[in-house]
Protein backbone atom coordinates (compact mmCIF):
# COMPACT_ATOMS: atom_id res chain seq x y z
CA UNK A 1 0.00 0.00 0.00
CA UNK A 2 1.69 3.37 -0.77
CA UNK A 3 1.89 6.04 1.95
CA UNK A 4 -0.99 8.35 1.91
CA UNK A 5 1.07 11.21 4.42
CA UNK A 6 4.07 12.67 4.86
CA UNK A 7 2.73 15.11 7.82
CA UNK A 8 1.10 12.60 9.99
CA UNK A 9 2.99 9.89 11.70
CA UNK A 10 -0.12 7.97 12.45
CA UNK A 11 -3.77 7.92 10.23
CA UNK A 12 -6.72 5.67 10.96
CA UNK A 13 -9.87 4.97 9.57
CA UNK A 14 -13.34 3.24 11.52
CA UNK A 15 -10.23 1.47 13.53
CA UNK A 16 -12.34 -1.69 15.06
CA UNK A 17 -11.63 -4.19 16.99
CA UNK A 18 -13.78 -6.28 18.23
CA UNK A 19 -13.81 -9.89 20.35
CA UNK A 20 -16.65 -11.85 19.86
CA UNK A 21 -19.82 -9.60 20.69
CA UNK A 22 -17.33 -7.38 22.44
CA UNK A 23 -16.66 -4.65 20.86
CA UNK A 24 -13.23 -2.73 22.13
CA UNK A 25 -12.64 0.08 20.13
CA UNK A 26 -15.60 1.65 17.61
CA UNK A 27 -15.02 2.96 14.47
CA UNK A 28 -11.57 5.44 15.62
CA UNK A 29 -10.62 7.40 13.21
CA UNK A 30 -7.32 9.32 14.43
CA UNK A 31 -4.76 11.83 12.79
CA UNK A 32 -1.75 12.04 15.11
CA UNK A 33 1.30 14.56 13.17
CA UNK A 34 4.78 14.10 13.50
CA UNK A 35 6.71 15.54 16.28
CA UNK A 36 3.18 15.26 18.23
CA UNK A 37 2.48 14.45 21.81
CA UNK A 38 -0.55 12.83 21.65
CA UNK A 39 -2.43 11.63 24.61
CA UNK A 40 -4.55 8.89 24.90
CA UNK A 41 -7.21 9.48 27.76
CA UNK A 42 -9.96 7.28 29.63
CA UNK A 43 -11.19 4.92 32.47
CA UNK A 44 -9.89 1.29 32.24
CA UNK A 45 -11.52 -0.68 29.76
CA UNK A 46 -11.58 2.69 27.36
CA UNK A 47 -10.00 0.77 23.97
CA UNK A 48 -6.54 2.57 24.44
CA UNK A 49 -4.32 -0.03 25.37
CA UNK A 50 -6.23 -2.14 22.60
CA UNK A 51 -5.77 0.60 20.35
CA UNK A 52 -1.88 0.84 20.96
CA UNK A 53 -1.78 -2.84 20.30
CA UNK A 54 -3.74 -2.35 16.71
CA UNK A 55 -1.06 0.59 15.73
CA UNK A 56 1.92 -1.84 16.70
CA UNK A 57 0.49 -4.58 14.80
CA UNK A 58 0.21 -6.83 17.81
CA UNK A 59 -3.19 -6.72 17.04
CA UNK A 60 -5.11 -7.16 13.52
CA UNK A 61 -7.96 -4.97 13.17
CA UNK A 62 -11.40 -6.31 12.62
CA UNK A 63 -12.61 -3.27 10.37
CA UNK A 64 -11.06 -0.14 9.46
CA UNK A 65 -7.16 0.46 8.65
CA UNK A 66 -4.42 2.34 10.26
CA UNK A 67 -1.43 3.63 8.31
CA UNK A 68 1.73 4.03 10.47
CA UNK A 69 4.64 6.22 9.17
CA UNK A 70 2.88 5.93 6.30
CA UNK A 71 2.81 2.18 5.56
CA UNK A 72 -0.41 -0.26 7.23
CA UNK A 73 0.03 -0.88 10.91
CA UNK A 74 2.17 -3.95 11.53
CA UNK A 75 4.50 -3.60 8.26
CA UNK A 76 7.99 -4.30 9.29
CA UNK A 77 9.29 -1.26 7.41
CA UNK A 78 6.94 0.62 10.19
CA UNK A 79 7.81 -1.50 12.97
CA UNK A 80 11.47 -0.93 12.61
CA UNK A 81 10.97 2.74 13.37
CA UNK A 82 8.38 2.20 16.32
CA UNK A 83 9.33 1.78 20.08
CA UNK A 84 6.94 0.49 22.14
CA UNK A 85 6.28 0.35 25.65
CA UNK A 86 2.99 -1.78 26.96
CA UNK A 87 1.25 -1.81 29.61
CA UNK A 88 2.07 -5.32 31.06
CA UNK A 89 5.69 -5.77 31.80
CA UNK A 90 7.58 -7.75 28.79
CA UNK A 91 10.96 -8.54 29.80
CA UNK A 92 13.18 -11.62 30.31
CA UNK A 93 13.28 -11.71 34.16
CA UNK A 94 15.95 -14.39 34.35
CA UNK A 95 18.38 -11.95 32.54
CA UNK A 96 19.95 -8.99 33.89
CA UNK A 97 18.72 -5.39 33.35
CA UNK A 98 22.14 -5.00 30.29
CA UNK A 99 21.24 -8.41 28.81
CA UNK A 100 17.46 -7.55 28.33
CA UNK A 101 18.39 -4.38 27.09
CA UNK A 102 21.39 -5.64 24.81
CA UNK A 103 18.76 -7.97 23.55
CA UNK A 104 16.25 -5.66 22.35
CA UNK A 105 19.07 -3.54 20.68
CA UNK A 106 20.13 -6.65 18.52
CA UNK A 107 16.32 -7.10 17.50
CA UNK A 108 16.32 -3.36 16.28
CA UNK A 109 19.62 -4.40 14.39
CA UNK A 110 22.12 -2.08 16.70
CA UNK A 111 25.48 -3.27 16.71
CA UNK A 112 26.88 -4.18 20.62
CA UNK A 113 28.77 -1.01 21.09
CA UNK A 114 26.12 1.30 19.60
CA UNK A 115 23.40 -0.76 22.30
CA UNK A 116 26.16 -0.01 24.94
CA UNK A 117 26.26 3.55 24.32
CA UNK A 118 22.75 4.40 23.84
CA UNK A 119 22.62 1.73 27.10
CA UNK A 120 24.76 4.27 29.29
CA UNK A 121 22.90 6.91 28.31
CA UNK A 122 19.04 5.82 29.37
CA UNK A 123 20.43 3.94 32.24
CA UNK A 124 21.24 7.35 33.61
CA UNK A 125 18.29 8.66 32.68
CA UNK A 126 15.56 6.78 34.32
CA UNK A 127 17.96 5.83 37.27
CA UNK A 128 18.95 2.66 36.90
CA UNK A 129 22.43 2.25 36.36
CA UNK A 130 23.54 1.03 39.47
CA UNK A 131 21.11 -1.86 39.25
CA UNK A 132 22.67 -3.02 34.94
CA UNK A 133 24.00 -5.99 35.87
CA UNK A 134 21.27 -7.38 38.50
CA UNK A 135 18.28 -9.36 37.47
CA UNK A 136 15.33 -8.43 36.13
CA UNK A 137 13.07 -11.00 38.92
CA UNK A 138 14.52 -8.89 41.65
CA UNK A 139 13.35 -5.38 40.38
CA UNK A 140 10.63 -3.98 41.76
CA UNK A 141 7.47 -3.51 39.25
CA UNK A 142 8.69 0.18 39.01
CA UNK A 143 11.84 -0.42 38.26
CA UNK A 144 10.55 -3.23 35.39
CA UNK A 145 8.66 -0.36 33.83
CA UNK A 146 11.98 1.72 33.97
CA UNK A 147 13.94 -0.95 31.88
CA UNK A 148 10.88 -1.39 29.72
CA UNK A 149 11.19 2.06 28.71
CA UNK A 150 14.42 1.70 28.18
CA UNK A 151 14.50 -1.10 25.84
CA UNK A 152 12.07 0.88 24.06
CA UNK A 153 13.96 3.53 23.02
CA UNK A 154 17.48 1.74 22.60
CA UNK A 155 16.82 2.31 19.04
CA UNK A 156 15.91 5.90 18.84
CA UNK A 157 12.41 5.18 17.01
CA UNK A 158 10.87 7.85 15.22
CA UNK A 159 7.57 6.88 16.69
CA UNK A 160 7.03 5.86 20.71
CA UNK A 161 3.95 3.92 21.86
CA UNK A 162 3.78 4.20 25.52
CA UNK A 163 1.22 2.59 27.48
CA UNK A 164 0.88 3.85 30.83
CA UNK A 165 5.43 4.48 31.30
CA UNK A 166 4.92 6.17 34.30
CA UNK A 167 2.86 3.61 36.49
CA UNK A 168 4.93 2.83 39.76
CA UNK A 169 7.13 5.68 39.03
CA UNK A 170 8.04 8.27 42.33
CA UNK A 171 6.86 11.72 41.26
CA UNK A 172 10.24 13.35 40.79
CA UNK A 173 11.27 10.64 37.97
CA UNK A 174 8.05 11.14 36.46
CA UNK A 175 8.55 14.90 35.76
CA UNK A 176 12.24 13.47 33.93
CA UNK A 177 10.66 11.19 31.98
CA UNK A 178 8.49 14.11 30.71
CA UNK A 179 11.18 16.47 30.27
CA UNK A 180 13.04 13.83 28.45
CA UNK A 181 9.78 13.33 25.88
CA UNK A 182 9.26 17.01 25.31
CA UNK A 183 12.92 17.13 24.24
CA UNK A 184 12.87 14.17 22.03
CA UNK A 185 9.72 15.64 21.14
CA UNK A 186 12.05 18.85 19.97
CA UNK A 187 14.18 16.63 17.39
CA UNK A 188 11.03 15.19 15.55
CA UNK A 189 10.10 12.16 17.37
CA UNK A 190 5.94 11.20 17.72
CA UNK A 191 4.77 10.18 20.83
CA UNK A 192 1.36 8.55 21.78
CA UNK A 193 0.86 8.22 25.28
CA UNK A 194 -1.87 6.80 27.29
CA UNK A 195 -2.36 7.95 31.18
CA UNK A 196 -4.30 8.50 33.71
CA UNK A 197 -2.83 11.38 35.40
CA UNK A 198 -4.31 14.60 34.56
CA UNK A 199 -1.14 16.48 34.90
CA UNK A 200 0.60 14.33 32.13
CA UNK A 201 -2.56 15.06 29.75
CA UNK A 202 -1.74 18.97 30.15
CA UNK A 203 2.12 18.62 28.60
CA UNK A 204 0.30 17.00 25.81
CA UNK A 205 -0.11 18.76 21.89
CA UNK A 206 -3.33 17.45 22.33
CA UNK A 207 -5.28 14.66 23.56
CA UNK A 208 -7.97 12.16 23.25
CA UNK A 209 -10.75 10.92 25.79
CA UNK A 210 -11.93 7.62 24.99
CA UNK A 211 -15.19 5.95 26.72
CA UNK A 212 -16.40 2.50 25.70
CA UNK A 213 -14.29 2.38 22.98
CA UNK A 214 -15.01 5.76 20.80
CA UNK A 215 -13.42 8.80 20.92
CA UNK A 216 -16.06 10.82 22.26
CA UNK A 217 -13.23 14.20 22.25
CA UNK A 218 -10.51 15.57 21.30
CA UNK A 219 -7.96 18.63 20.97
CA UNK A 220 -5.66 20.78 23.28
CA UNK A 221 -5.97 21.39 26.44
CA UNK A 222 -7.77 24.38 26.26
CA UNK A 223 -10.05 23.10 23.75
CA UNK A 224 -11.62 20.55 25.77
CA UNK A 225 -12.11 22.69 28.77
CA UNK A 226 -13.42 24.78 26.23
CA UNK A 227 -15.76 22.15 24.46
CA UNK A 228 -16.90 21.18 28.22
CA UNK A 229 -16.73 24.80 29.87
CA UNK A 230 -15.22 22.91 32.94
CA UNK A 231 -11.30 24.52 33.77
CA UNK A 232 -10.36 20.96 35.43
CA UNK A 233 -9.49 18.23 33.09
CA UNK A 234 -11.13 15.29 35.11
CA UNK A 235 -14.39 17.66 35.50
CA UNK A 236 -14.21 17.92 31.45
CA UNK A 237 -14.58 14.58 31.33
CA UNK A 238 -17.44 13.77 33.07
CA UNK A 239 -18.82 16.30 31.06
CA UNK A 240 -18.13 15.19 28.12
CA UNK A 241 -18.74 11.42 29.05
CA UNK A 242 -22.33 12.25 30.27
CA UNK A 243 -22.80 13.71 26.76
CA UNK A 244 -21.59 10.80 25.06
CA UNK A 245 -23.78 8.72 27.05
CA UNK A 246 -26.44 10.83 25.92
CA UNK A 247 -26.12 11.15 22.54
CA UNK A 248 -24.32 14.27 22.26
CA UNK A 249 -21.65 14.81 19.86
CA UNK A 250 -18.72 16.51 21.58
Amino acid sequence: MEAESTENAIETRGLTKRFGRFTAVDSLDLEIARGEIYGLLGPNGAGKTTTIKMLCGLLKTTDGRAQVAGMPAGDRRASADIGYMPQEVALYEGLTVHQNIRFFGRVFGLSGRQTDEREEELLEFVNLAEWRDVLVARLSGGMKHRVSLTCALVHSPALLLLDEPTVGVDPELRVSFWDYFTRIKGRGRTIVITTHYMDEARRCDRIGFMRDGRLIAEGTVPEIQSLAGKEDLEDAFMVLAERSEGGEAA
